[in-house]
């Protein structure tokens, strides 16, 4: 069972959010799930802001649906095929669920490719108390967003929501194990390296990441190098040509158009937006 003790804090993922001197981004709390729930949620964030003027902040997001419950909206995000891009203003929060590949379907009842850039209500998710816990996430928020011990009620409130979709399936299991297989092999280039190691024929792989994530495993295999490409970025990385190569791309011009298409700057563009150490 969910309870309601100290949330305990996870390293920041900084791969997914194109942060930079010009995007700045508001305090995140990041926050691993309760062990039993590993196979439905890869962490929880929370970010609290207070802001005088509008600040857009944008994603490559990972290949996962999302919950969200903040104090103005309640929703699930499908997963967005290129950048995508919320504008914060004023004061206010979000409870953030970041659920792991296996999820969407258990959630939804249906493909995950249903959902595919867009959101549903929370109230549209049939499978979830949508109001009890909308009604729950922000009376835990309510006094203090910023309290850590307001983040612990909060994230057990979703956790008795979602252990309730618990045991995740063995298709759900194997693309959670290929999702991260893939994260931690930049070398795997081709479709065809993701479906050996799956066991698959490519088709029944077709089928597998389209039923879970909603698009295709050649998606994936961009998604994570743009991730790594965001990363190695950050970092100060500033040999374009030997990180194209690096990436697997044919040349600098083919990673940066790339980049270009799905994010809308160049990589030399985000590169000089990054803070000097």
């Amino acid at each position: 069972m969910a309870t309601t003790g100290s949330a305990r804090p996870v390293d920041p993922v900084d791969r997914a959010h194109l942060t930079g001197v010009t995007r700045p981004s508001p305090p995140i709390h990041r926050y691993a799930p309760s062990p039993h729930l590993v196979d439905l949620v890869d962490r929880y964030w929370i970010p609290v802001w207070s802001l005088p003027e509008p600040s857009t902040q944008s994603t490559l997001q990972h290949p996962v649906c999302l919950v969200v419950v903040s104090n103005t909206y309640a929703r699930l995000y499908g997963v967005v095929r290129g950048r995508s891009s919320v504008t914060l203003e004023g004061d206010g929060w979000a409870v953030g669920t970041m659920l792991t590949p296996a999820a969407g379907r258990l959630l939804l009842g249906r493909s995950v490719a249903t959902v595919t850039d867009a959101h549903l209500d929370l109230g549209e998710v049939g499978t979830l108390d949508a109001e009890a816990l909308t009604t729950e996430v922000r009376a835990a928020m309510a006094a203090d967003a910023r309290d850590p011990s307001a983040h612990a009620r909060a994230i057990a409130a979703v956790e008795q929501r979602l252990e309730e979709h618990l045991p995740v399936d063995e298709q759900g299991l194997l693309v959670n194990e290929l999702v991260a297989w893939l994260r931690d092999h930049p070398e795997v280039t081709r479709v065809a390296d993701l479906a050996e190691h799956a066991g698959l024929s490519e088709r029944s792989l077709q089928r597998l990441v389209e039923q879970r994530v909603g698009l295709s495993p050649k998606w994936l295999i961009q998604r994570r190098r743009l991730h790594d490409a965001v990363e190695a970025l950050k970092a100060g990385e500033s040999s374009l040509a030997d990180m194209a190569a690096r990436l697997g791309y044919a040349d600098q011009a083919h990673f940066t158009h790339d980049f270009r298409t799905v994010t809308g700057m160049t990589p030399g563009d985000y590169l000089r937006d990054q803070p000097r150490s």
